[in-house]
């Protein structure tokens, strides 16, 4: 075998006249007048090998068998290209490689699409032929983006006193709000295992082990509906520390990610982050997790519309609801009656019940399908609560604050970028702290953890996990969040086993159930738990930031579809009876026997 002694981007002008060895696939093939050209490929990059017939025609004849995505190595002398076929754009465009001798070390079938970069093919076609779409540039640069990224997480972290420590990818199904998958035990019939949601659980235990300083770059699985940020198994940064207060982790974690921007992007980011509690938040963007390289705050009108003529408007406040607006400036001459038809639509399919405006009109006179209930004064009141202008456009929800922030927060992010508000330079990191503790389940009627049930409460609330008012109780929790979008929630955690009983009770999980799920966790809380808190930062999805995609199967080497199915290995897929025989189990729904009326036993 021909064995490369360089990669094919590593090629300088230290190199000229020297004898190397390449390894790779053909890139491109180009025939002009007899001289057959190869752009030879690498992870590292191209390289330009020429076959001239007067050089060596016996090499030149064996490259004419040579197409796209051949595997081969080539010898040969290093020199500078002609100055008319020099490639600027490329690193290694000045070079090529005068072949002494050529080895095909493997032939290719013509591929279903061209390896590059500025692709027009279908999604579906890449992820089946995923090993295809892996060799082009942009992904590898994505490959090598997620080891970096890894790195600088371990470095850091090493570096302040951490041991990486696996966790169980088999360990017990417990209600932490995603489906868990279930594996089935062979050897204990009728019982599974469950694939981690996160290492939550087992982290806990290793600070009652004493272990102080805990990191993992941890694959977590949930079975849930996917998105373009979601996907079914996933890795994320876990981290855990005991002794320490929240201020202890988020310093530890803006170290992290400012160094890792830094590194990264190149990007200076001032500390301390900004940091805003969960109402403000909702309150002035509409999301938990909002996109601040913009404005366009939303309007509190609340305290306005309580005292106006409207009487929709004023019932909600009354009723401790909200009216929110959201206001877009000088668009009143180019927003039409048609399109704000469409935005009320809109709005009532992201749960309002409605949507109205006040166009204040350049001349001064105001629009809108509820201007009639109200007094002049009233209107004018609103626009200078607004601080809106002549030219400007109000829209204007009413409901409870969760479905006017959800309507106007989504609106606010549609116009951001829209009108182009967002500079995509731009990375602005934030905190969200102050979390409630609880929300109530409307469908259940009862309460859930805003987060998990590991959550502690803030100490000055904790009396209210007494009471009957448990809605006043604050997580001691934080979410870190880059460009609008969640990278990660922790908290400090419950150590005391009297509160973490307690927690368990009031989200009605039932005495039995809380000592089979949870049993061994409770009972290492006897044992002299310290006191600790920690935070899980998603990884796939701040490579999906960093690489400047909004699709977490760019970022994933062998990603699944939104059905939760790899098109390349074609899982999940049935198994034999054999198989199920072995775990005890019998298939009652299989789509590849349902036309011969057979099931699997």
């Amino acid at each position: 075998m021909l064995k490369r002694t360089h990669a094919c981007g590593e090629i300088t002008e230290e190199h000229i006249g020297q004898e190397v060895t390449l390894n790779g696939w053909v890139d491109t093939r180009r025939d002009l007048g007899g001289v057959v050209f190869i752009e030879l490929r690498d992870r590292s990059g191209l390289m330009q090998i020429v076959f001239n017939p007067e050089a060596n025609k016996e090499l030149h004849e064996l490259s004419s068998k040579l197409r796209n995505e051949f595997v081969i190595g080539v010898k040969g002398i290093v020199a500078f290209r002609p100055e008319d076929n020099i490639n600027k754009n490329l690193k290694t465009g000045i070079f090529e490689i005068h072949p002494t001798d050529m080895e095909i070390m493997n032939v290719s079938k013509t591929p279903p699409f061209e390896i590059k970069d500025d692709l027009n093919v279908d999604e579906t076609v890449r992820l089946k032929y995923r090993y295809l779409d892996l060799r082009r540039h942009r992904m590898q640069e994505i490959i090598q983006l997620k080891h970096n990224v890894s790195k600088f997480m371990r470095d850091y972290l090493d570096e302040r006193g951490f041991y990486e420590i696996e966790t169980p990818i088999l360990t017990k199904s417990t209600p932490e709000g995603a489906r868990d998958y279930l594996v089935p035990s062979r050897v204990n019939p009728g019982t599974f295992f469950a694939l981690p949601q996160s290492p939550q659980i087992f982290k806990q235990i290793l600070m009652v082990a004493g272990l102080e300083k805990y990191f993992q770059i941890a694959r977590c699985f949930r079975d849930e509906d996917l998105r373009a940020d979601r996907q079914p198994e996933f890795t994320q940064l876990d981290v855990e520390m005991s002794f320490v207060e929240r201020e202890d982790i988020l310093d530890l974690m803006e170290g992290l990610m400012v160094g890792l921007i830094k590194k990264i992007k190149g990007i200076d980011i001032p500390r301390p982050i900004r940091r805003l509690t969960f109402d403000e938040s909702m309150n002035m963007y509409g999301s938990d997790k909002p996109d601040t390289r913009f404005g366009m705050e939303l309007i509190e009108l609340t305290d306005v519309m309580a005292e106006s003529s409207f009487s929709a408007f004023a019932d909600i406040a009354k009723r401790k609801g909200k009216v929110k607006a959201l206001k877009l400036d000088k668009m009143a001459s180019s927003m039409t009656r048609n399109q704000l038809d469409m935005l009320r639509k809109q709005a009532v399919k992201f749960g309002a019940k409605d949507l109205t405006w006040f166009i204040f009109n350049e001349d001064g006179t105001v629009k809108s399908p509820i201007a009639k209930f109200f007094k002049e004064e009233e209107i004018e009141r609103i626009k200078s609560v607004a601080k809106a202008e002549n030219g400007d456009i109000l829209l204007i929800a009413g409901d409870s604050l969760k479905v006017v922030a959800n309507v106007l927060g989504r609106l606010r992010l549609e116009f951001g970028k829209k009108l182009n508000l967002i500079d995509e330079s731009k990375y602005e990191l934030l905190w969200i702290v102050d979390f409630p503790l609880f929300e109530w389940n409307e469908n259940e009627k009862r309460w859930d953890p805003q987060h998990h049930p590991f959550v502690m409460p803030q100490l000055d609330k904790l009396h209210y996990l007494e009471t009957d008012t448990p809605e006043k109780c604050v997580a001691d929790m934080y979410d870190l969040v880059l460009n609008g979008f969640e990278l990660g929630s922790g908290s400090i955690r419950i150590h005391k086993k009297e509160i973490q009983q307690k927690m368990f009770e009031l989200i009605n999980i039932d005495e039995e159930v809380i000592k089979q799920k949870f049993g061994f966790m409770l009972n290492a809380f006897e044992y002299g738990a310290p006191p600790h808190g920690g935070i899980g930062l998603g990884l796939d999805r701040i490579l999906m930031i960093f690489a400047g995609t909004d699709n977490l199967r760019d970022v994933i080497a062998f990603p699944k579809t939104n059905t939760a199915s790899c098109l390349m290995s074609d899982a999940p897929n049935t198994v034999d009876d054999a198989q199920l025989k072995e775990l005890h189990l019998r298939v009652t729904h299989n789509p590849n026997k349902e036309e011969s009326g057979k099931s699997q036993n």
